[in-house]
């Protein structure tokens, strides 16, 4: 049964009231249940800021603990086994701050500062006491072992000073200064280093040279502390917040309405690939996109030997709150164990290609693999510029190779017979092509008579350098206000390194037009693995659903003749098509043409499938040919197959309501209210007739007595 007017290409999917970037309401953290209080206390050093605003803006416990466990599972060093190492190493140094250091302090161990120390790096490799020395105050040295990868020396010193009792502070050399490790410093001129650190010397030997440096054995000039001690601190504090994207955390937190419970512990990182291409055929735009997740699940199906994976694309365009398109794909991939290898080494990009209104739009892609239960959500600002506007070039795509393409469909990364493979990283083999495509649009007659499309590539560091250059002269191309452009350098020409490409538009007078660039890299690797495409076309025959797809999403952004024109020229291409007669009726009865969505709907009429459709769209036409007799016999009828749809309750309400029979019209609309609560203009109706109905009944005379 038909629930909406909406039968575009695919199954729509994703809920319009799911839009990125949503006000959300905080809650306390004093207000929590106390175990998530403890939470807190617990990731309080390794939580950043974003995830800590998620976390306190889901709205129930359930929420709470499905984010924990994707809060883990960021941080997981082996995801593929069931122990998290990370997660109970953290628990471990908790209890153990907990324990060890709340002495001499009303503060919990873990707040204390050996306990976030202690919390971020565990134990030292070795612990130096100096708590007998007279006239420097009790003093522990921690001695660790650095990571040069993350920014820390080979190995490092920590300098914890107790002051006139209580807890242990940590000391930094450059903001503290060597004098506050003195019990007395009366008479000593602290600017003197030298000094200062002589008197530390002869108190305490051990503790002079880490008194002016936390790099064992490292005396800086003149003994004056380096700012290197305060970045070596921040760099430390810094460390559990280092390599964890939080973008899976507000991605929780926008699609929590939109992605199943048991995908949103999962997100993956992906990277993407982006086109607009005019179609010159079919003259309208397309959008063409690849999604590479960084990783993958597979499964394996045993009674065909076969490895598995299953992705859903979801794809939606939205202007402000408005979703003005959306539809999802499926994407099944099956192969043989012999590729297992490869697939996992290669990955997997999923491509798709769909028609693109005029306009900007906030796109969101959303894949999820079945297998793992993995989603990964690509977004991005696409801008569709007007016909007729200023020469510009499209962003650029780059990737490894061109080959030919005589497939009878609209292949993604396609033009004409010509397509270009793509990988989304951006980094090729010198065994590679530098393949490009780029779009000239609005590009005047004289100027493609006249102009050249530059080509320039250099290393990015250094772009004042370029390495390989070209010149095509558009008079060489087939002309078209709108086109793409396919070409490759090879990489071999290239050394290994990171590149810009830059293209420039110009004029027959050298001028430049337009101007556009994209990064890439070449890499010293004779071969570099590129992701296995999975790709599901329409066939050219089916290119009058790309008309039904473009006039709807003009229809949503409020542009009535365009709209009108693409739905007649999608009918006009398949008139057998009852999917889009519908939604193409329905369109007519909101642009008030009547007695064309009449016309329209007799073709449904004596198809069963389509008896409720045929039934809603004729009630609805002739309400607003005010011919409300028939229209509620219409509705009426519709009503018998299917009694849940608001549009004709609502529909079958006002029909009443303006015939006078104000309860039928009650009973449509509290119908209505009770299948979606939430409709403002309907609640308005009942009110009104409520206030009527009861009016006439009050001032009513009293019926005389049987």
């Amino acid at each position: 049964m038909r629930k909406s007017p909406i039968s575009l290409l695919l199954v729509l999917l994703l809920a319009a009231a799911a839009v990125p970037g949503r006000a959300q309401t905080k809650v306390r953290e004093k207000d929590l249940n106390p175990r998530f209080q403890d939470w807190l206390k617990l990731t309080a050093y390794i939580i950043q800021p974003a995830e800590r605003e998620v976390f306190l803006s889901l709205t129930d416990d359930r929420e709470r603990d499905i984010f924990i466990d994707a809060f883990w599972k960021q941080r997981d060093p082996t995801p593929a086994t069931p122990k998290n190492e990370y997660q109970e190493e953290v628990l471990d140094r908790f209890k153990f701050a907990n324990t060890n250091y709340h002495r001499g302090t009303p503060r919990e161990g873990w707040m204390t500062d050996m306990g976030r120390i202690h919390m971020i790096l565990g134990k030292p490799v070795s612990i130096e006491r100096v708590e007998a020395a007279a006239g420097v105050y009790p003093c522990q040295v921690w001695y660790y072992y650095g990571d040069s990868a993350k920014g820390l020396p080979a190995s490092f010193a920590l300098v914890f000073v107790q002051r006139r009792g209580g807890e242990f502070k940590l000391y930094n050399p450059l903001s503290d200064g060597p004098g506050s490790l003195l019990e007395d410093t009366q008479g000593l001129d602290l600017t003197d280093h030298p000094k200062v650190y002589a008197k530390i010397r002869q108190l305490a030997p051990t503790l002079a040279t880490v008194s002016v440096s936390l790099i064992p054995g490292q005396i800086p000039y003149g003994y004056v502390p380096s700012p290197r001690n305060a970045i070596i601190l921040s760099t430390i504090f810094d460390l559990p917040k280092k390599d964890v994207n939080t973008a899976y955390a507000t991605h929780f937190l926008n699609y929590k309405g939109v992605v199943s419970t048991e995908y949103l512990t999962n997100y993956i990182e992906s990277s993407a690939s982006l086109a607009l291409i005019h179609d010159p055929v079919l003259d309208m735009d397309f959008l063409h996109l690849a999604v590479t997740p960084k990783t993958m699940s597979i499964d394996y199906y045993q009674p065909q030997d076969q490895y598995y994976c299953n992705f859903k694309l979801s794809v939606s365009l939205r202007q402000g709150r408005t979703i003005v398109f959306q539809y999802s794909k499926d994407y099944p991939f099956y192969f043989p164990p012999d590729r297992v290898e490869a697939i996992r080494a290669n990955g997997v990009s999923v491509l798709d290609v769909f028609p693109i209104a005029e306009g900007t739009y906030g796109l969101t892609v959303l894949l999820q693999n079945a297998v793992g239960k993995e989603f990964s959500v690509v977004e991005k600002e696409v801008v569709v510029p007007p016909a007729d506007g200023p020469v510009r070039l499209t962003t650029p795509i780059l990737g490894y190779k061109i080959e030919d393409s005589a497939a009878a469909a609209n292949v993604p990364f396609k033009v004409r017979n010509r397509k270009i493979l793509t990988d989304p990283t951006g980094t090729i083999s010198r065994n590679d092509d530098a393949a490009y495509l780029v779009g000239l649009t609005d590009v005047p007659a004289e100027v493609w008579r006249e102009g050249a499309l530059d080509i320039l590539v250099a290393p990015s560091q250094t772009p004042e350098s370029p390495v390989t250059s070209a010149s095509l002269r558009l008079a060489d191309l087939p002309y078209a206000k709108t086109t793409a452009v396919l070409g490759a350098v090879p990489a071999r020409s290239l050394a290994p390194d990171y590149y810009q490409m830059t293209f420039t538009l110009k004029d027959g007078r050298g001028r430049a037009l337009a101007t556009a660039t994209a990064p890439f890299v070449v890499s010293p690797a004779e071969a570099v693995p590129h992701p296995v495409t999975i790709v599901r076309t329409l066939p050219d025959a089916n290119s009058f659903l790309y008309f039904f797809g473009l006039a709807f999403q003009y229809d949503r952004a409020g542009a009535t003749d365009r709209a009108g024109e693409l739905y007649a020229k999608g009918h006009a291409l398949r008139p057998d098509y009852l999917e889009g007669a519908v939604d193409y009726a329905d369109f007519l009865i909101r642009a008030g043409r009547y007695d064309a969505s009449l016309e329209l709907a007799e073709s449904l009429k004596d198809n069963e499938k389509f008896r409720f459709d045929y039934f809603l769209l004729r009630g609805r036409a002739l309400m607003g040919k005010s011919e409300f007799g028939p229209a509620i016999a219409s509705l009426l009828e519709g009503n018998r197959i299917y009694d849940s749809d608001t549009r004709l309750l609502n529909a079958l309400g006002n029909c009443y309501s303006a015939t006078g029979k104000k309860r039928q019209a009650l009973d449509a609309f509290s119908a209505s209210l009770r299948l979606n609560p939430e409709q403002a203009e309907i609640k308005a109706l009942v009110d009104k007739l409520e206030r009527e109905v009861r009016e006439p009944a009050a001032s009513a005379p009293p019926r005389p007595p049987c």
